[in-house]
């Protein structure tokens, strides 16, 4: 695909999109409209749409991303398929009805075109050896996790990739293999999980950690925020001042850039739990879950293990009774 037709379909707004679909705004202003979300039940709405941007987020969701995610989760289709849906749709012309005023020069890259990584294609199936790392190495409750996770097939350079996809507020994508890859499908931003219980706000370092808390909990009763990189500490400092959020609980980790951020926080004005007091000797909150469920583990097989030879001993007396 031509790089001009792709822009073109990024202008494409997405509130013209939902209004083709017979999906109105419930609220619309300038800057953005509010809708009932299109992708779920609720009384309630909570998916925006910020028509400057042409961005959409779900907040019962917490998850968001442009007009080529939103067809991709709203018609159940592939990358390629959503971009031809949309091309066929998308006027020829650039001009645009419902969004008067919109940048046509939307910075928001669904597929890099800076040569760094091109992003191929987004399936909400993990492989066997992504599912393994996470439960295995990562001791990740993948029945718990899997609705926050996106497999992301990449290119750079020309060779094909893999990756566990996690998304954030801006449609790109934190990535993590099952080796040592650290990375991102630009843009970088945060990550906000809302619950609809009005509770502190639980800050986390990486989706990783995240992912650990989730599993450690039978249910999650706090608004989460994931900042995908401590460098997105204004980001997240702004973004919680916008909502009043003042009460958080930081889960960061244990080096000097996290208790910089910590002091950061404090500073800003916010009430801080620092909650690494709870895992002050791990490196994280990941490394001190993976260390829970190794001592449960250990116990339990510790266990099995005096069971199975309390039982032989029980036969080998039986037994020799009856020899008796």
């Amino acid at each position: 695909m031509k790089e001009e037709d792709l822009s073109r379909i990024k202008r494409y707004p997405i509130v013209e999109y939902l209004e083709r679909k017979g999906i109105k705004p419930v609220r619309r202003t300038p800057s953005y409209a509010l809708y009932h979300s299109p992708l779920r039940e609720e009384t309630q709405p909570s998916f925006k749409v910020n028509t400057e941007k042409n961005l959409w987020i779900d907040y019962g969701e917490g998850w968001g991303g442009s007009i080529i995610d939103l067809c991709m989760r709203m018609e159940g289709c592939t990358l390629s398929e959503a971009i031809r849906r949309l091309g066929q749709n998308a006027p020829g012309d650039g001009t645009y009805s419902s969004c008067n005023g919109f940048a046509p020069n939307n910075t928001q890259p669904v597929m890099a075109v800076n040569g760094a990584r091109r992003l191929i294609e987004i399936s909400d199936t993990l492989p066997p050896h992504f599912q393994e790392y996470l439960t295995k190495v990562r001791c990740i409750n993948l029945e718990k996790a899997m609705s926050f996770l996106k497999c992301i097939s990449y290119e750079v350079r020309g060779r094909r990739y893999q990756a566990i996809g996690f998304a954030n507020l801006s449609g790109g994508y934190e990535l993590r293999d099952d080796k040592t890859f650290k990375g991102t499908i630009a843009p970088k931003d945060i990550t906000p999980i809302f619950t609809d219980r009005a509770e502190s706000v639980c800050i986390f370092e990486g989706f990783m950690d995240f992912l650990s808390f989730l599993s450690m909990k039978e249910e999650i009763t706090n608004h989460c925020l994931v900042m995908n990189s401590v460098s997105n500490v204004a980001r997240t400092i702004r973004y919680l001042n916008d909502r009043h959020l003042t009460h958080i609980r930081t889960f960061l980790d244990n080096d000097e850039a996290g208790r910089r951020t910590v002091q950061d926080f404090i500073k800003a004005g916010f009430h801080v739990e620092d909650m690494n007091i709870h895992y002050k000797d791990f490196k994280d909150l990941n490394d001190f879950h993976v260390s829970r469920v190794r001592e449960q583990q250990k116990r339990k097989a510790q266990k099995q293990t005096h069971i199975s030879i309390t039982g032989q001993n029980k036969k080998s007396k039986q037994v020799k009774l009856k020899m008796k």
